[in-house]
């Protein structure tokens, strides 16, 4: 009987293996943002439940750190939310608190940038689901000479890469680096 009970427990969970992966994949397509890795100018909220001293607000430094009581200077450039909040549970229980339970969350995305042919170049607020027509609405819209077609984005964080050429519907992140550039005809 319990041979027979095995073999189901262990069918039904081949079977609902590629549904898991499946909805998990389509949420990071949809969010873009579950994997966000940190950068300057991100504005964070740091909560330790119990402790009101531990709980604060903190923005990302240009060279990747935040200073954290207690603790002191942390460099969590490249990590995520998750990744932050282990990272600072592991070094509270060094000898600070027993049980810590910590929550990060972003509450200000950093800025990104938008130049070249449009009507108000400059760096923006980020907000989630932005993408490039979006991001040249907020720029007030093209210039005369814009072309709809040169449309370049540096990503932030991607070491070395060149700009690549994107679409008016592709996904902008934060600390994107637009440009818009002019059309001949």
């Amino acid at each position: 009987m319990f041979k027979h009970f095995l073999q189901k427990l262990i069918l039904l969970t081949l079977c609902a293996l590629p549904l898991l992966g499946t909805a998990q994949s389509n949420a990071e397509t949809v969010n873009g943002l579950s994997n966000y890795s940190l950068g300057a100018g991100d504005l964070l909220s740091i909560q330790v439940f119990g402790e009101d001293e531990l709980s604060v607000e903190l923005r990302l430094s240009d060279a990747g750190t935040i200073s954290y009581p207690f603790l002191g200077e942390l460099r969590i450039r490249g990590l995520n939310t998750g990744e932050l909040g282990l990272l600072i549970r592991e070094k509270l229980l060094d000898g600070y608190l027993v049980n810590p339970n910590v929550n990060v969350t972003v509450i200000e995305y950093r800025q990104f940038f938008i130049y070249g042919q449009v009507k108000k170049p400059g760096g923006y607020p980020f907000q989630p689901g932005l993408t490039l027509q979006k991001a040249v609405a907020l720029a007030e819209g093209f210039t005369e000479r814009a072309s709809s077609s040169k449309l370049f984005v540096l990503r932030d964080g991607v070491t070395g890469s060149n700009p690549e050429k994107v679409e008016l519907q592709s996904a902008i992140f934060p600390g994107d680096t637009i440009t818009v550039e002019e059309s001949f005809f």
